[in-house]
């Protein structure tokens, strides 16, 4: 059990395989589909577990496929115990991990602590229950304000739009930061954190290798529940160190969560992980939830959403890793995931476009020769990075954004909470193509897709790229081994030269050079090139691409 004073920095850096792991995010219901109903499913990542075990990652982390009315898809649980029918059973989860662990995987499943579904046991009861009874101390329940409590507690807004306060029938109010489907829970009830302690265990037994926690800087609540008259967004604080932090958000009363959920897992063989969705800035703060005693690794948002220019990466890798070391933790990277526009496409709207919330086809579109070649270039430029890496499914076949469902079909409930007005995160989890000339590109036996698959798919599927040299299969494919071949996981970055148009580092035995500018640039005298994003021009790197090199 780790001892060491949590205000304190590590005595050195962490060490276990999440240190420099390369973690591959499936998303259930839209990888791979067994049963031909149009939704992913269990049994049908388990028979495409063959594909990552090729492509090179070491785990897999699952999206929720718990019970659910899937009013946010699956991230409203309603049994943390179980496992959604629509996804399969306790049994196909087994083997699953099982199956994983066999191939050298190891295997993260998400946890949602934050909110349950308002069709959890609890919930109903809270609902079923007086004012104040101990099924209500579960939840955020309070009394709204004016003469009649017809006005809500506070001013806080839904993350997802509108309010984030709903009324039941005998005139309380409970609160749902996210949807009114996923009532907050209260963490300052011991019953809710014995709770949890609990379902980590029956997880833990089962052999998951980790857990990733959905919002994992709102758990805690400011207690006065104050109002907020700053735009709440999820992202807690600039990059201002003093800026007020939103009540809602990075509590203090997190850390004592997280410490108890650390000392557990501890307590279990096989360096079982803890992986904190916190959107916090700066980073110094977020390093905070990864100290020794809590959680092993947080998203790099900062890094994710900074602009692609050789500035705006060098000064978010340089903060980085700086804010990491200082507490002995790696640097997690990511630059895609189930909640963004996928970076194929967001890399090819114009630099310093803010960042969108989904696309539709009325928006201004990507430009999709020049968001893949600089995808290319980021995810190059990230496997060099020491630490860890995070991959979305269906990236590393370059996928881009579906920029034109139909408004009708969308699922997300941002599209309705806002009026509209915000397109929400279906664009990026449609279902992923396997075979271009097979029905559904491959997902499943059928035509059936849960979010229609546009014609494009075909091209992208892994059929026409496997084994097929510049492919962006065959890139990733590259580099996942060569990262591993010369352990840039677990190296050191050394800055060898950063400007306004080049970023220029080595780590381990290679050196990294990815060109920002209009022009190409050439390579280091008597260098040999290893591996690039794209085409090289003799001794010279075009604009947006990403060489390694033997130094």
């Amino acid at each position: 059990m780790n001892t060491h004073d949590p205000q304190e920095p590590s005595g050195g850096p962490a060490t276990g395989w999440w240190t420099e792991a390369v973690i591959y995010q499936i998303y259930p219901r839209s990888f791979a589909d067994s049963d031909g109903d149009g939704i992913g499913d269990l049994p049908g990542i388990t028979a495409r577990l063959g594909h990552l075990a090729d492509l090179g990652v070491d785990a897999v982390w699952l999206s929720p496929f718990y019970p659910s009315p899937q009013a946010d898809a699956g991230y409203d649980v309603a049994d943390y115990r179980d496992v959604e029918p629509l996804f399969g059973t306790l049994a196909d989860a087994d083997r699953l991990i099982a199956d994983a662990h066999a191939r050298g995987m190891r295997v993260i499943v998400d946890l949602v602590p934050n909110h349950t579904s308002s069709a959890h046991a609890w919930f109903r009861a809270a609902l079923a229950a007086a004012p104040g009874s101990p099924e209500r101390q579960r939840y955020v329940f309070r009394d709204g304000l004016g003469p009649d409590g017809a006005q809500p507690p506070n001013d806080w807004q839904s993350t997802f739009g509108g309010p984030a306060w709903t009324r039941v029938d005998d005139g309380q109010w409970y609160l749902h930061l996210f949807d009114t489907a996923q009532p907050d829970l209260n963490w300052d009830n011991p019953e809710v954190r014995a709770e949890f302690l609990d379902v980590l265990r029956f997880w833990l037994d089962r052999g998951v290798d980790g857990f990733r926690v959905d919002v994992a800087h709102g758990l805690v609540k400011q207690a006065d529940l104050a109002n907020w008259q700053e735009p709440q967004e999820i992202l807690s604080s600039g990059q201002e160190v003093d800026k007020p932090r939103p009540p809602m958000w990075d509590q203090e009363g997190v850390h004592d969560i997280y410490r108890d959920w650390r000392r557990l897992l501890d307590g279990y063989d096989g360096e079982r992980i803890l992986v904190a969705e916190a959107w916090v800035e700066p980073a110094e703060r977020l390093a905070r939830y990864v100290r020794p005693d809590e959680m092993h690794q947080a998203f790099n948002f900062e890094y994710l959403l900074a602009a692609w220019t050789a500035p705006a990466q060098y000064a978010v890798i340089t903060r980085s890793l700086e804010a990491t070391d200082a507490v002995g933790a790696p640097t997690t990277w990511v630059l895609s995931n189930h909640d963004v526009v996928r970076h194929a496409s967001r890399l090819g709207l114009p630099v310093g476009t803010p960042r969108p919330n989904g696309i539709g086809v009325d928006d201004p579109q990507p430009d999709a020769a020049l968001g893949l070649r600089r995808a290319r270039a980021a995810t190059l430029l990230m496997l060099a990075l020491p630490g860890s890496a995070y991959l979305y499914q269906g990236e590393e076949l370059g996928l881009p954004e579906h920029t034109s469902l139909p408004d009708e079909v969308r699922q997300d409930p941002t599209w309705e909470r806002s009026g509209h007005t915000e397109r929400g995160r279906d664009g990026c989890r449609v279902p992923i193509p396997w075979e271009a000339d097979a029905p559904s590109y491959g997902f499943g036996p059928t035509d059936a897709s849960w979010l229609p698959q546009p014609p494009l798919w075909a091209e992208y599927a892994l059929d026409r790229q496997r084994d097929v040299p510049g492919s962006t299969y065959e890139l990733y494919r590259t580099a996942l081994r060569l990262r591993r071949e010369h352990g840039l996981g677990r190296g050191t970055l050394r800055w060898l030269a950063s400007g306004d148009e080049v970023l220029h580092f080595g780590n381990g035995p290679l050196g990294v050079l990815t060109n920002f500018g209009t022009a190409s640039v050439p390579l280091p005298d008597g260098v040999e090139p290893l591996h690039a994003s794209g085409p090289l021009d003799g001794g010279l790197v075009p604009t947006d691409v990403t060489v390694w090199y033997r130094a």
